[in-house]
């Protein structure tokens, strides 16, 4: 059974995207520093406290709460109008209301804040000069290969400490990065493509890691 999670003031959730804690407590949090300079961070929770938003978020292996990317604020202010204008034009079509960038605590639904994970995963480490092109390949898929990339990637290389540049969150940059989405068949899935990049990252790291191996031995 669902536990019924208590509403909390209005102003609280102000702005958020599409997050209603009497729908479901699980949520992405975006904390955007009133400073010029500093990281936003990016965070996945299954449970809500809005007595304690800020407080439960954490870089540790808890998956309530999780660091999930950090970016500096320069690739930030590169994504932050593109993702807020296509979100919002979704809400609108389910008749909820807007949502919008504010210093502090940033609410979106899990659905949402899966979508701008994978944005950040393939910008965070990527020459910002990349970011347009990220960009316009996220824009390229659906919604639902958004949600499948998201997912496959948070099981096996989702924390921000022990998952950046390694296997899937390596290949989700440079299948944004690099990979032409945009531009590819109507129709055709891309999601089937992204297998390619995976196992090229993949392959790679195993490669540099037995050449580590083989120092480590002396051969």
């Amino acid at each position: 059974m669902r536990e019924r999670v208590k509403k909390p003031a209005p102003d609280v959730l102000s702005g958020s995207f599409g997050f209603d804690p009497a729908d479901s407590a699980s949520h992405f949090v975006i904390i955007i520093p009133s400073g010029t300079t500093q990281t936003i961070v990016i965070s996945e929770h299954l449970s809500w406290d809005p007595g304690h938003i800020e407080d439960s978020v954490h870089y540790g292996e808890p998956l309530d709460g999780q660091v999930r990317s950090c970016l500096d604020r320069k690739k930030w202010n590169a994504i932050a109008d593109t993702v807020r204008a296509e979100f919002n034009a979704r809400l609108k079509k389910e008749g909820k209301p807007p949502g919008r960038w504010k210093p502090g605590a940033n609410m979106l639904n899990r659905i949402l804040g899966k979508e701008l994970t994978l944005l950040a995963w393939a910008i965070e480490d990527a020459d910002p000069a990349l970011t347009p092109t990220a960009i316009a390949n996220w824009q390229g898929l659906t919604p639902e290969e958004r949600w499948w990339l998201y997912t496959m990637t948070a099981a096996a290389t989702g924390s921000y400490i022990t998952g950046r540049n390694l296997g899937w969150r390596k290949a989700v940059r440079y299948a944004l990065t690099e990979n032409p989405v945009a531009g590819h068949p109507s129709g055709e899935p891309i999601v089937p493509e992204f297998f390619r990049f995976v196992s090229e990252a993949m392959k790679d790291s195993e490669t540099y890691s037995a050449q580590e191996n083989k120092k480590d031995n002396g051969s």
